[in-house]
């Protein structure tokens, strides 16, 4: 029987709380692929099949290299992987490198769900970090994992010793973006926020010294060209909100380390208003009254009739639940 290495069995052999990390240095605009400088020990690889199933994978064993190596066996062409906070999808089998025999796999049965981000899996393979910088949606990466690659509590409890090294195969299934790459559009509207953008597309919002509108205002800043947000399905974003009267920052998925994803139903009124509609890609404005947000009541470290000012990056679609 296949032992099946799911985000809970990562999870359970180490331990580990999920946390934010930085992102990699990669090129943000081409975000060019660079392949392992050694590739003598990836050369003892061979992996066949196909991408939607368990590869097959035979190793001159034993495999030692003095560093991580990884080669594309299949090149994708979706959404690349830019930085450790992005959500992806994707299938790892995974092989002993001394004997050549398999550890574990994840279930390989074609289901979107189980959503990590790139950060959640290099705490058990940091190795995946460089062999999976700029590879794209739908591609398979061959990766021979050693010395800092391989976590060592990691590798102790999928029984690879002390020195060892591991074979991983691992299939992009699902890349979201790491942030909104919509084409920039003009905004008319007087009295409204101004946004500014870190490089890595943190937003900043400066507030007017105004009064706040009286209605839902939604701008869209950034056009994407995906899918539409329905609300037949969670939407995944990345979102910064400040309060009008003190333009103070009250939430933020940036800081907070990940993306979030949501039902349109489960947020307040206007939020969800504002996103349904929208499309993949894009980034939009909203401010959202008092009566579409949280109302007299407040909650947390938002006061009562307080108006909300969001910046939401829109990243991708979940599927829905099974």
């Amino acid at each position: 029987m296949r032992k099946f290495l799911a985000p809970v069995t990562v999870a359970g052999i180490l331990g580990l709380a999920l946390v934010g990390c930085s992102s990699p240095t990669v090129n943000d605009d081409g975000c060019e692929r660079t392949l392992s400088a050694s590739q003598e020990a990836i050369d003892l690889v061979t992996v066949e099949g196909d991408t939607d199933d368990v590869p097959d994978v035979e190793a001159y064993t034993p495999i030692t290299a003095s560093e991580s190596e990884w080669t594309d066996i299949v090149e994708g062409d979706g959404t690349a992987v830019r930085g450790l906070d992005q959500a992806m999808v994707i299938d790892v089998a995974l092989y002993n490198g001394a004997t050549g025999e398999q550890i574990a796999t994840t279930p390989y049965d074609g289901s979107l769900t189980s959503v990590l981000t790139l950060s959640q899996w290099t705490q058990s393979f940091p190795g995946f970090e460089d062999a999976l910088a700029c590879a794209r949606e739908g591609g398979r990466v061959a990766t021979v994992l050693t010395g800092d690659g391989l976590n060592a509590e990691a590798a102790a409890g999928f029984g690879i010793g002390e020195g060892g090294s591991a074979i991983a195969v691992v299939d992009l299934r699902k890349v979201y973006l790491d942030k909104a790459d919509g084409a920039d559009q003009f905004v008319a509207g007087h009295n409204l926020p101004t946004v500014v953008r870190a490089p890595d597309g943190r937003p900043g919002i400066i507030v007017p010294e105004a009064q706040p509108p009286a209605d839902l205002e939604v701008q869209v800043l950034k056009k994407g060209d995906g899918e539409v947000v329905t609300g037949d399905a969670p939407v995944r974003v990345h979102y910064t909100g400040v309060l009008w009267d003190e333009g103070t920052v009250f939430d933020s998925s940036w800081e907070n380390g990940a993306p979030v994803a949501f039902e349109l139903d489960a947020v307040v009124e206007g939020f969800g208003a504002a996103l349904e509609g929208q499309t993949v890609g894009s980034q939009i404005l909203a401010v959202i009254p008092p009566d579409l947000g949280y109302g007299d009541q407040g909650s947390g470290s938002v006061p009562a009739g307080s108006t909300l000012v969001f910046v939401v990056d829109i990243l991708g679609i979940d599927a829905p639940a099974e």
